[in-house]
């Protein structure tokens, strides 16, 4: 049964969404907020195949201010998610170096950064009290869209189901993009892989190299050193830990894009480090560590299709580095942008939606992705010479346009003169007779 939570009149629009990670989730909801009918499918037979994933993910302010619309859900996340206000940052070889505070980033929403699976929980309970239509075990084939009736829809064992619109949040691998570019691709290897790491923090107590990570309440530091960066949180007061490091990947790209790793092997990458990195590998238990390949894509030219009625939103749009901080935030503002553009153009306009919902979205998501890059060669190519001299040369980057930021006011406010940018674009692509 649905809940109370607060729902516009219905639209009439059909949504089908693929994916069931954070993008398709908050698509979901956004859209079930604004009235439409909302059909989620994705291709796992029980959710816990998402929601085991243990390692951390981050919201920003511009990604929880949708939680907040979302009755409990921000204040369920905020009570399981690290309880800091600063980073420490270190050399590789265990010297302090800077202090970044985020405390005056409280001003403009709050900052989300807890176990992967245990929000990504929250949120689908969330979807699911709502009443929204989810169907597990059920893997989209294909994609369609057509003129004459004018829909769009999926291929699910053969049969075809339609619907008004289609959104794509399948992540890097979606069968959606083939649809939008007209062709298939196949995903680059960025060059660099993740180890992702989380634990009971049992392992660490006892330990006298690292048991100052948890006996104060929650900590989050990072340690820099040549093409690596090595981050470690403690959450939930010190009861769990979880570490990830960014390496150059000597792997394979058709390999598994995420298989487990092994601690002993992680170490060889950090011969030199420091004694902190090296036991808190070694405490990590058999079964608790992920080598997580980062795959990239070359930027989209457009994240609609021909016929405008098939929308990529997540990372199958636009995937992000984590040194971006921003892939997760940017794929709610996607669905949040998404869901109001179809809103304010109603059932007769689809595709006059879509346009606006990648106009309003394509600059800044690619700015925000341009981060990802700019963050990891901040670290890993850091000219320690002028680090010492100049601390915060090392410090995270975090901008005002890009977190104090509301996608749904935004896109309320400038939906109407993005329609009149489009229309006189469409003017001047006119061919003249």
């Amino acid at each position: 049964m649905a809940n109370n939570s607060p729902r516009r009149p219905p639209s009439g629009i059909k949504v089908i969404v693929v994916g069931a990670g954070f993008a398709g989730l908050a698509a979901a909801i956004e859209c079930d907020r604004k009235g439409h009918s909302v059909t989620l499918f994705d291709k796992v037979d029980n959710i816990e195949e998402i929601t085991r994933i243990g390692d951390i993910i981050s919201f920003d302010p511009n990604g929880s201010v949708a939680f907040e619309r979302w009755p409990g859900v921000v204040d369920q996340m905020e009570a399981i998610a690290r309880q800091t206000k600063h980073i420490d940052l270190y050399h590789h070889q265990g010297k302090f170096v800077t202090r970044q505070d985020f405390s005056h980033e409280k001003a403009w929403g709050r900052r989300i950064n807890g176990h992967r699976g245990q929000l990504h929980n929250i949120i689908y309970r969330h979807a699911v009290d709502r009443g929204i239509d989810i169907r597990l075990g059920k893997r989209v084939e294909d994609y369609f869209e057509q003129d004459s009736p004018p829909q769009a829809g999926v291929v699910v064992n053969g049969e075809r189901i339609a619907a008004d619109v289609v959104i794509a949040a399948e992540g890097v691998r979606s069968r959606g993009r083939k649809i939008v570019l007209g062709f298939d691709e196949n995903p680059k290897s960025s060059g660099y892989a993740v180890y992702r790491a989380w634990f009971p923090a049992d392992r660490v107590r006892n330990n006298p190299v690292i048991k100052h990570l948890v006996e104060n309440g929650d900590t989050h530091q990072g340690f820099i050193g040549p093409d690596i960066h090595f981050l470690a949180s403690t959450i939930k007061n010190g009861t769990e830990v979880n570490w990830v490091f960014t390496h150059i990947d000597d792997g394979n790209i058709e390999e598994s894009w995420q298989f487990p790793g092994k601690p002993e092997e992680a170490l060889k990458y950090l011969e030199g480090w420091c004694d902190v990195v090296h036991e808190l590998v070694k405490a990590t238990p058999d079964g608790r560590l992920i080598d997580h390949k980062l795959v990239y894509r070359d930027p989209l030219p457009t994240f609609i299709s021909p016929k405008r009625r098939i929308a990529l939103i997540g990372d199958s749009a636009h995937p992000f580095l984590p040194t971006s901080i921003q892939g997760a935030s940017q794929s709610i503002e996607d669905g949040v942008v998404l869901a109001t553009c179809l809103e304010l153009s109603g059932r007769q306009n689809i595709p006059r939606a879509l346009k606006a919902y990648e106009k309003l979205r394509y600059a800044r998501v690619h700015r925000a992705q341009a981060n990802g890059p700019k963050m990891r060669e901040r670290w890993h190519k850091a000219d320690w010479n002028e680090v010492w001299k100049k601390p915060e040369m090392i410090h995270l980057i975090r901008e005002t346009w890009l977190l104090n930021f509301d996608a749904e006011k935004d896109a309320y406010d400038r939906f109407s003169s993005v329609l009149e940018e489009l229309e006189r674009d469409e003017q001047q692509t006119k061919p003249r007779l």
